[in-house]
């Protein structure tokens, strides 16, 4: 099954959610369809137009907006003096509920990639009532013990990658929290060195998702300006466990009783492994699990794109 034509927004807009912050937003598809909201990853890629062509175009009302400080959303990370202590998780929720208010939408389809999903989990978590289906790609938690799995675990399986990241960072930070050191360094006041630690980072990034045959470099990373912003919200992220309890995603699972969720998940997926799914699921018994034995990280992979139309097509008319 091939992804849905692209198809461009009807509408889009900027949005002040105070603390200095506009976030872009905009929406595609059908005005009167289902809505949905997509949450991109990251933290800090910003949302894509290919997001677009996961939902049903006459079916949907996609909404897509840029996160805190990344894509098109203001101000950006990528500026030296930017202040990132605005954005949380408990800040991006609170942004889905302003941007769901302008909108004048009532209760919506939260579909999450990546980092997308913890952010997807912990607003639905926080406002049930306003959640009709959920369906997240490649599912984590972010927390701190998935930041050591991603951070200093997997340099087992990629040990000549993971030296020359570890190596990035001073000498007497490479055995403590990696995120946290490369936070530092993306916030020090030589350029040279916040540009050589937003480029290590991007290197592990793009290595430790490339478990999968097929996959191919993330041009992304090629863009001083995104890769500057990315590494930084990221690591901002990573190193404080995304501002949540530890385990309080797969925790609170149980206040998700009654929404409808499909979890999709590459068996091949080192950067989100597949048990985080599973162990969510455990505690919310309207949630599936579907594995792709094939596919790695992302929506990228052919069978996890069928899953995602089969799921979305199936959610379609239900309100």
């Amino acid at each position: 099954m091939k992804l849905l034509p692209e198809i461009d927004p009807y509408e889009v807009g900027m949005l002040d959610v105070g603390d200095g912050h506009r976030l872009y937003w905009e929406v595609s598809g059908n005005p009167d369809g289902k809505p949905a909201v997509v949450l991109h990853g990251g933290p800090g890629s910003g949302s894509s137009p290919s997001f677009r062509s996961m939902f049903d175009p006459r079916a949907y009302k996609v909404v897509q907006f840029d996160q805190r400080n990344c894509g098109r959303s203001t101000p950006h990370a990528s500026e030296p003096e930017i202040d990132l202590s605005t954005n949380t998780t408990a800040h991006l929720i609170d942004d889905c509920e302003r941007i769901r208010l302008h909108l004048g939408i009532d209760r919506w389809l939260v579909w999450g990639g990546s980092w997308g999903t913890a952010l997807g989990l912990a607003y639905a978590q926080a406002h049930p009532e306003r959640v009709t289906e959920m369906v997240l790609v490649s599912v984590v938690d972010t927390s701190h013990r998935q930041v050591e799995w991603i951070t200093r675990s997997m340099g087992r399986i990629f040990p000549a990658e993971f030296a020359c990241f570890r190596d990035a960072v001073p000498e007497q930070d490479r055995d403590g929290d990696l995120s946290a050191a490369y936070n530092r360094l993306l916030h020090a006041a030589d350029p040279d060195t916040r540009e050589m630690a937003a480029k290590a980072w991007c290197d592990w990034e793009d290595t430790h998702v490339g478990t999968n045959a097929g996959h191919r470099h993330d041009r992304r990373y090629d863009d001083p300006r995104f890769r500057m912003c990315f590494a930084r919200i990221v690591t901002h992220y990573w190193s404080n466990a995304a501002f949540l309890d530890d385990d309080q995603l797969i925790r609170d699972a149980d206040r998700l009783g009654g929404i409808p969720g499909v979890l999709i998940n590459g068996r091949l997926d080192i950067s989100g492994p597949p048990d985080t799914a599973w162990q969510l699921a455990r505690n919310w018994p309207d949630a599936e699990v579907v594995l792709v034995d094939d596919a790695g990280h992302g929506a990228g992979h052919p069978t996890t794109v069928e899953a995602i139309l089969t799921a979305t097509s199936r959610f379609a008319t239900r309100r």
